[in-house]
């Protein structure tokens, strides 16, 4: 009889990133392979464990008003409920109410790419987002509060020594408004989010970074709730535009 252990399991998904991560550092000499390699690394964990109401794909966001976002290593995205994602010349193009979260994705960490991941998530977060009401068997149910949509940054090292001391937690600070950045992963080293009770990011410096990161990712989802119902019509104007 076949003796199963959660902690293997487990262990061997963090081991996977981190192998697979590695592997493509030493594979690839140029910036934009290894780049691309490491967000296809995160984008399948991400696609193969998060629920299927979510999926990951690399993206631009737009609104109804006809404002894009930057191009986002990993957008988290409703694929359940979101009537329409576009694709164009191999571009995907996301509608912002069914944003859940973004990511930007790298090999290493440093004070550049966290500034540079701060302004790209807030080009998503300054984008508009319809919600309309809701109707149900019995009436209707008034237009779903928006949920916020959170940010962060996903890597496989970090130039910081210690890698999530002061100095990387000084960065974070720098945008804590529309840039700021939620929770992220260095699988070399740990992972961290923002606290609202402390008011702060705490940084984990664990065994298992990958894995941690992904129980605490889809625990704040679950509280996200579910995206507003979008207004079809607010984005079909522009077909006469």
């Amino acid at each position: 009889m076949t003796e199963w252990s959660l902690s293997t399991l487990l262990s061997s998904l963090h081991d996977d990133i981190q192998q697979r991560l590695s592997r493509v550092r030493r594979s690839f000499e140029h910036p934009g392979t290894m780049g691309d390699a490491s967000e296809n690394v995160w984008m399948s964990l991400l696609d193969t464990y998060l629920p299927k109401r979510y999926q990951a794909a690399k993206a631009h966001v737009v609104d109804s008003l006809g404002n894009f976002s930057q191009q986002i290593d990993v957008v988290i995205f409703d694929r359940q409920y979101s009537p329409f994602i576009f694709t164009y010349e191999n571009q995907t193009i996301i509608p912002a109410e069914s944003v859940y979260a973004a990511f930007e994705a790298k090999q290493t960490v440093d004070a550049q790419l966290v500034a540079y991941a701060q302004e790209k998530i807030a080009s998503v977060r300054r984008l508009h987002r319809t919600s309309l009401p809701i109707p149900y068997a019995e009436g209707v149910y008034p237009a779903k509060p928006l949920i916020p949509i959170l940010g962060g940054i996903l890597a496989f090292e970090s130039k910081w020594k210690p890698a999530l001391g002061p100095s990387f937690k000084k960065a974070l600070q720098v945008d804590m408004t529309d840039g700021r950045l939620d929770i992220g992963c260095i699988a070399s080293h740990g992972y961290f989010f923002f606290d609202d009770a402390k008011s702060g990011h705490v940084c984990e410096k664990v065994v298992k970074p990958a894995t941690a990161f992904l129980f605490k990712l889809i625990s704040q989802l679950q509280f996200s709730g579910t995206v507003p119902m979008i207004d079809i019509e607010a984005y079909g104007q522009w077909l006469n535009k």
